[in-house]
Order: C-alpha cells, then structure tokens, then sequence
C-alpha cells in the first residue's frame, strides 16, 4: 500500500467519532444544547445522515472524510482516538461524551494511507504501558488527550515511566490546553498548559493544542503561559486548531512572529466550523480572500486556504511531518 506523501500539507488534529452501531467500538453520548450543535456540525462538514443515532453513521462519517483529504490540497490528516475518563488510581470514571477506540483508529490507518493514527491512553490506565506497547506496534503516529477532561495531571511523578517510554519511542504527545466548552470538563485547573511538563521534562515532543487559547469569554487565559513555555522548552510546539472561531483565533497574528511562528503546526479542529468571517472582521484577511475561503464548499481545504490568507507560512503545514512517529507513517 502506498505512503501518504508528507511533503504536502498535513492537518495533524481531525477528530472521529461514531456511535458503534457498525461494530466500530466507539460511543456517542450528547444531550442538551450539545444536540443541536451536533446536527449543525454534520450539516456543516457534509455528512449525509439525518442523525447521530443513524446505523450508518460510522461508516458514513469515515468515508466523507477521506473524500475530504483526496479532494484537497492535503496529504495526509491525523485522526485522533479518544480514550475514557479514569480516577487518579485508574478506576474508570462514568464520565465523557464519547470515545474511540485505538484499534478503530489503527485499522482505518491500515486501510487508508491518507490516515495517520493518533492514539489516546490515560496514563492512569493499569495497562497503560502494555497499551501503549501494543499501539506503537500498530503503527501509532501521536498520542492524544485533554488534560482537563480526562482528568489527567501530568505533573504526577507515577506517570514518569508512561512519558519516559513515549520519549523513548518517538512518540509526540498533542494535549488539549486552553478552554473547552465542546466535551465536558471534569478538571478546568488542568487547562493550563504548565501541567505539560511532566512530559516535556521527560524528553517528549509535545503539542499544545489550539495554543492555550481561549474557547469561551470567561476563561482563563493561558496564551500567554504557553508563549514563555516555548522560551524554556525546544520540544514544545503548538497548533493552530479552532482558529476559525473568533476567540481563539484572535492571537493569530502573534502566532506569525518569531520566535513563535517556527513553533506553530497546522490543525483544523474537524469537525469544528470554520467559518471565515471572523478573521475577516479582525482584519486579518481581505474581502476578496473572504470570498474565496466562503465559496470552498470542503471544509478542511478551506481551513487550509484560510490559514494560509491569514499568513501561515508553508513550514507550519509540513513540519509536523518530521515531529510524527518517524516509522509509523509507512503501511504494509
């Protein structure tokens, strides 16, 4: 089977998700307000179903995203796993609004080279290690989770031999940091990306995702945390996630600056709207690159191109190339 060619742009932060009913494993639990915004977001990405409850939903939604990255200007995307929520002593917790397994991840890799896996494992996990182990044999590129919704502090010292054995592999860490209001948050003191450094103390490659910014009015800011975190750490890098949205995309600007430019990695958030009248209301793109991003009926080809009007230099689409588990992009 053929190898994504990573010399082109790579959108390294596409979330999946499915409701299992094909035997995919994965589960899908939204109510309240997040319904509605549910059925918004299929709408806006172009998945054909009526609801996430429909039998097909796995399949229908794995599918319309690879249409997505062939019909774009993309060579590859990272699809990311989900793992549960778990106390501190690896209980686990009956907390979240979905999950997706590794092996689910893992088999659509196989099948498809345009998907690189990102697994997710709690490190409070009591296989945590042995799991790990198994998905690195699998092919893992990343490993991916949020710290204030997983319940995960990466500072504790038990966790030292799961970041050790990451850094050891290769293997880079994508954490969420900054607000969140699109899963629920069990740990929002966790959202600060300073709890990062167990890991990068440990030697892994970490990514902050969406830079610490905000999601919400009322959060904390940590953007500011996370710009003096990459003065101290040389293996800290951050992603330009959910910068379609208007308050995180409102440090876009500094995100072009070096030392910080040479840091940032490109990420879409799918299946986050992105929507350009944002960056055009903060001036950071012309009417006429407005337009244009509008008209782009492909929702991670225009994150693409709307990234690129606001100023993204061509290093921050291709770099994450060369921070991916070396070995892991090629498929037998």
């Amino acid at each position: 089977m053929p190898t994504p060619d990573t010399s082109k742009p790579i959108d390294m932060h596409v979330h999946l998700v499915g409701n299992g009913a094909g035997g995919s494993g994965c589960w899908l639990k939204v109510s309240g307000w997040h319904k509605p915004m549910a059925t918004y977001m299929l709408k806006h990405i172009g998945v054909p179903v009526k609801s996430i409850d429909d039998p097909d939903f796995d399949r229908i939604y794995a599918e319309n995203l690879l249409r997505l990255v062939r019909e774009s200007s993309l060579g590859a995307i990272v699809l990311l796993a989900q793992d549960q929520v778990y106390h501190d002593d690896g209980r686990r917790m009956d907390f979240g609004s979905f999950y997706v397994p590794n092996e689910y991840v893992l088999k659509l890799a196989r099948e498809h080279p345009e998907f690189l896996p990102a697994v997710s494992i709690h490190p409070a996990r009591p296989d945590a290690l042995a799991e790990l182990d198994r998905c690195l044999e699998g092919g893992a590129v990343m490993l991916k989770f949020l710290p204030n919704c997983h319940n995960i502090d990466c500072r504790n010292p038990k966790y030292t031999p799961f970041w050790k054995r990451m850094a050891e592999a290769g293997l880079p860490l994508l954490a969420h940091t900054g607000g969140e209001h699109t899963v629920p948050v069990i740990r929002p003191e966790y959202s600060n990306p300073e709890i990062l450094k167990g890991p990068l103390d440990c030697g892994v490659k970490v990514i902050a995702a969406h830079c610490a910014t905000k999601s919400g009015v009322a959060d904390r800011e940590y953007f500011w945390t996370f710009v003096e975190m990459t003065k101290q750490y040389p293996n800290f890098y951050g992603d330009n996630s959910a910068f379609s949205t208007p308050i995180r995309g409102r440090h876009s600007k500094r995100c072009l600056v070096e030392p910080l430019a040479s840091r940032i990695l490109h990420g879409s958030d799918y299946p986050v709207p992105v929507l350009p009248h944002w960056a055009l209301l903060q001036r950071f793109i012309s009417w006429a690159d407005f337009l244009r991003c509008k008209r782009i009926p492909n929702l991670l080809e225009r994150d693409y191109q709307l990234k690129r009007a606001i100023g993204f230099g061509a290093p921050s689409f291709t770099k994450v190339a060369g921070l991916l588990r070396a070995r892991s992009v090629v498929h037998s």
